[in-house]
């Protein structure tokens, strides 16, 4: 049997396809890599962290690709062995909300998005870096880690699910007090951004360039109740940035402190850290992709 030259790595948990649905579009994945001259090799992930070990030891193979086949949450682990590294990652986006894979125009059709996996072009891109956590989309602090860590917790994914809790979260939730490079800011929410989306077009940073060698540092002021309405519509029509309430500015390096360890979301992904600071930093040029 000839040697495998491209992995797919699948999450099948991500999103709301059924794992059979799943299934079919490997074993279509597999036909098309193979038409295109690649020996494909297929791997389900069993457990949080497993797309990681998967990809650094496609990388210690020499592979030239990956494509990972999930929401954002499998393209971080997936993209965390590929830094720095010639081996450029794929994209399927079958999670929840997508927001790298729709940032880069990936498409939304999996077939579609997987024929660009197998014959596109590899780019290069930033990624960014929380203490030691890397991130490809966007990161943060507030509202949006708080909705996150309840989010993973629903027996349901999707984005229904996701926005009645984010609706139920608004009722009770209260701004918190940061200090960022030391400065204190009572903030609704403080977003991170490597590309301009949460996913699900939810464009917290619109003008984000995802390969300038900077990140956005999105600050969202407390607001009246009765302006949240306004303000998710600016959120869904890319204009949140034009809103008083929110303060964007670019940066390569900042620090960001709490009052307590911290409650955070990485892509997405709820996360807790050990410790009241967060040490935010933009590294250029880091992750090929394909387009």
């Amino acid at each position: 049997m000839a040697r495998p030259d491209l992995l797919l790595i699948i999450n099948p948990l991500s999103g709301t396809a059924s794992l059979p649905a799943k299934q079919r579009l490997v074993a279509d994945l597999q036909k098309l890599a193979a038409r295109e001259g690649f020996t494909p090799e297929a791997v389900f992930t069993e457990r949080p962290g497993h797309a990681t070990e998967l990809a650094r030891t496609a990388v210690d193979a020499g592979l030239g690709r990956v494509i990972a086949i999930g929401g954002d949450g499998t393209l971080n682990e997936t993209a965390n062995a590929l830094l720095h590294t010639r081996t450029a990652l794929g994209m399927v986006p079958v999670g929840s909300g997508n927001g790298l894979a729709r940032h880069l125009g990936i498409p939304l059709s999996p077939r579609q998005a997987a024929a660009r996996a197998v014959s596109g072009r590899p780019v290069v891109i930033d990624s960014g870096r929380i203490n030691e956590l890397p991130f490809f989309c966007t990161a943060g602090v507030g509202f949006d880690a708080h909705v996150a860590h309840l989010f993973a917790r629903q027996p349901t994914r999707g984005l229904p699910s996701y926005i009645r809790t984010a609706f139920g979260a608004f009722q009770t939730y209260r701004p918190q007090t940061y200090r960022i490079d030391g400065q204190p800011h009572t903030l609704f929410s403080l977003t991170v951004a490597n590309a301009g989306q949460f996913g699900n077009n939810a464009w917290i940073a619109p003008q984000a360039n995802i390969a300038d060698g900077q990140l956005d540092l999105c600050a969202l002021q407390p607001f009246p109740k009765q302006a949240a309405g306004i303000l998710a519509w600016r959120l869904f029509r890319k204009t949140l940035h034009q809103s008083p309430y929110l303060q964007t500015q670019r940066f390569r390096s900042v620090t960001i402190s709490g009052e307590g360890p911290l409650s955070i979301h990485i892509d997405g992904e709820p996360v807790e850290l050990l410790t009241d600071t967060m040490r935010v930093q933009v590294v250029p040029n880091s992750l090929l992709v394909i387009l």
